[in-house]
């Protein structure tokens, strides 16, 4: 199977503008996100809608194309992108979040390995969430939880705490049950990928605002992964000191 990592970045951004350009250690932010993915699948290409983006990966000799600037997710410049590179020449498109410089090469092997059942669609990646974290942790809304069938496919989404545990306190859910985290990396079959750029917003989708919901309310099916390795997500200036002293700690 041929494989490709498309990775979306946008120069506009609310809570950090210029984000994909902010240096890391040295390093554009983007730079690093497409070195931590580069040789583990047979392409990688960044798409943006910004000319400094795309000069950016050109300079350090990446491989970058131009998409429209009023995609309204990741999922629809990456068909974008793919479709311009030509999307009959990749099996499997792979979207990598172009604010996760520290994505772990066996997450991506994981992915693709979901691939080796011929019945799966899609595939993501959940974390078991701490047994010890705290509770306010779970119930973040911002960080939506998965369950898994046995067959390990995704059976729903949400920001709420799923599944409610009804007969325990709240205080002890997390040492009770295993929770899971979704982290948001995905990917997709190419043909699946140009199908679900083409399905209206659901129900589902419209009530959580997770765009996978969509996906499952279809009838697709997403094959899930479970990783212990945390990704670390660079949404505002904050984020990117804790990522610097993270980088710090934890060199290349």
């Amino acid at each position: 199977m041929k494989f490709i990592a498309i990775i979306p970045a946008r120069f506009a951004s609310t809570r950090f503008p210029g984000k994909p350009l902010a240096m890391l250690g040295g390093k554009p932010i983007i730079q690093r996100v497409y070195e931590r993915v580069s040789g583990l699948l047979d392409a990688t290409c960044v798409a943006t809608d910004d000319e400094r983006i795309f000069k950016a990966v050109e300079q350090f000799g990446g491989q970058a194309v131009m998409t429209r600037n009023d995609h309204k997710s990741g999922t629809d410049r990456c068909w974008e992108a793919v479709s311009k590179l030509g999307a009959d020449k990749y099996d499997v498109v792979v979207n990598v979040q172009g604010d996760e410089p520290f994505v772990h090469p066996q997450q991506i092997e994981q992915l693709k390995a979901c691939f080796d059942n011929p019945d799966t669609h899609i595939a993501t990646l959940v974390k078991p969430f701490d047994k010890d974290a705290p509770l306010a942790a779970l119930e973040n809304p911002n960080s939506p939880k998965v369950v898994i069938g046995n067959d390990m496919r995704a059976l729903y989404f949400s920001r709420s705490v799923i599944p409610y545990l009804r007969n325990t306190d709240k205080e002890q859910w997390l040492s009770s049950h295993t929770f899971y985290k979704h982290l948001g990396l995905y990917a997709y079959r190419t043909e699946v990928l140009r199908q679900i750029t083409q399905m209206p917003p659901s129900q589902l989708e419209l009530a959580e605002s997770l765009e996978q919901l969509r996906w499952l309310q279809n009838g697709l099916r997403i094959q899930v992964a479970i990783t212990d390795h945390e990704t670390i997500g660079i949404d505002t200036p904050q984020d990117l000191q804790r990522a610097e002293e993270f980088l710090k700690a934890n060199p290349d």
